[in-house]
């Protein structure tokens, strides 16, 4: 689709490292690769290299993982690139001024939503708490704002009702990487003109805290259910029980009402009291533990009916 580019890309997750793949696929030619350093992970907690830096380095394209891009000698490395232009999906770090305008065509970015709606670091997430039918992906030129740039593409899709966030990345990662290949060729082929955003219809995707991945049971059901799919697969929505944190990773919501305390185990199936109806957690993970359904779980860790679990304590 279109002539081969010269290309930098800058990404860090999974999501990113699918991006970097379909250009690579479509035949452009990455001049240089930056992503965030490696963290530590895992049980020896060693500094991991992240899918992007992986994927760069199994195709033998130059990476580069700077902390910030504010430094001089950084931004001078950039602009030696000789970029046409530069994509950026999920990278970690801000743009700053120099950067944005070094390569030819500027810094297209790859973003999970249909901005202006949840701009920032987690629009995945965001999208399925608020109970969004519809989301997609925007290819945006970028300015030195918070995903404020003007669309250069942009295409929606639904939201299932029972889609979690994982499920819902992999259909916008795939979308997202036809889209980034089209805006490429149309910005370049001077087809494609970038348009402001609407100025209406803004909201922010903040960033997700360790703390709302704690189900509590004085919410609605309905609502849970959505944390569950929102927190799935990782970092997993959970609940203390038993002395362990237990990731839910797939759950079903009753709206009938509720005849026990929030948080209260009703049966044998660990259908548990809710603020408003009741929550059935379909899959379980105990920590250092394989995934296993409900009936499963409940044969190696019993929570009998009546067990009140606990709820996150109120600030």
């Amino acid at each position: 689709m279109g002539a081969p580019l010269d290309l930098v890309f800058m990404g860090t997750p999974d999501f990113a490292a699918t991006i970097l793949a379909g250009l690579i696929e479509a035949g452009h030619r990455v001049r240089a690769v930056y992503t965030q350093p490696p963290r530590p992970a895992g049980r020896g907690h060693r500094p991991q290299p992240s899918p992007v830096q992986a994927l760069a380095e199994r195709h033998g394209l130059a990476v580069r993982a700077p902390t910030t891009l504010r430094e001089p000698a950084v931004q001078a490395e950039f602009a030696g690139t000789a970029a046409d232009a530069a994509v950026v999906a999920a990278y970690g770090l801000i743009l700053p001024g120099p950067i944005l305008k070094a390569p030819r065509h500027g810094c297209l970015n790859v973003h999970a939503s249909l901005l202006p709606r949840w701009r920032g670091a987690a629009p995945i997430q965001r999208a399925i708490l608020a109970s969004d039918a519809v989301t997609g992906v925007t290819i945006m030129q970028m300015d030195e704002g918070l995903d404020t740039g003007p669309i250069v593409l942009q295409q929606a899709i639904p939201i299932a009702p029972k889609m979690t966030a994982g499920e819902l990345s992999d259909r916008l990662v795939a979308l997202g990487a036809d889209l980034i290949l089209a805006a490429l060729a149309g910005v370049v082929r001077g087809v494609l003109v970038a348009r402001p955003q609407p100025s209406a219809g803004v909201t922010y995707a903040a960033k997700l805290r360790r703390e709302e991945a704690q189900l509590d049971w004085r919410q609605s059901a309905i609502a849970l259910e959505r944390q569950v799919r929102a927190f799935a697969p990782s970092p997993g929505a959970y609940f203390c029980g038993g002395g362990e944190r237990i990731r839910v990773l797939l759950a079903d919501a009753d709206p009938q009402p509720a005849t026990a305390p929030p948080g209260t185990v009703l049966d044998s199936h660990l259908s548990v009291a809710c603020g408003a109806g009741v929550l059935r957690p379909l899959r379980l993970q105990r920590p250092g533990r394989s995934a296993l359904d409900a009936a499963a779980f409940l044969r190696g860790f019993a929570l009998m009916p009546g067990t009140v679990l606990p709820c996150p304590a109120t600030s």
